[in-house]
């Protein structure tokens, strides 16, 4: 599997796990490929609909609301989602 690969089935998977929820703007964050472990880790973003004050997804002082973003770790040898966790995210960088 190649990183392009890894990052459909993550996204794809964000997608439909989340469907329920309507989830906007997923996109690709991170991406990082463990050698030993034979898996892909790929941080996908995305905005909940609660999560955005205008369509802009800006509040009223122009600052972009947070999205949510997940860890999805794909299996190298047949692209199986194998989990899916919360990414956290440092605000200070």
């Amino acid at each position: 599997m190649n990183v392009q690969e890894a990052v459909r089935a993550a996204k794809a998977f964000v997608a439909e796990t989340f469907a329920e929820e309507t989830p906007t703007n997923i996109g690709l964050e991170e991406v990082e490929f463990d050698e030993r472990g034979g898996v892909w880790r790929v941080t996908i973003g995305f905005s909940r609909p609660w999560q955005q004050v205008n369509g802009l997804g800006l509040t009223a002082g122009g600052f972009t609301k947070p999205r949510s973003y997940k860890v999805v770790t794909v299996s190298d040898q047949d692209g199986k989602v194998l989990s899916i966790k919360n990414r956290a995210v440092n605000d200070a960088a």
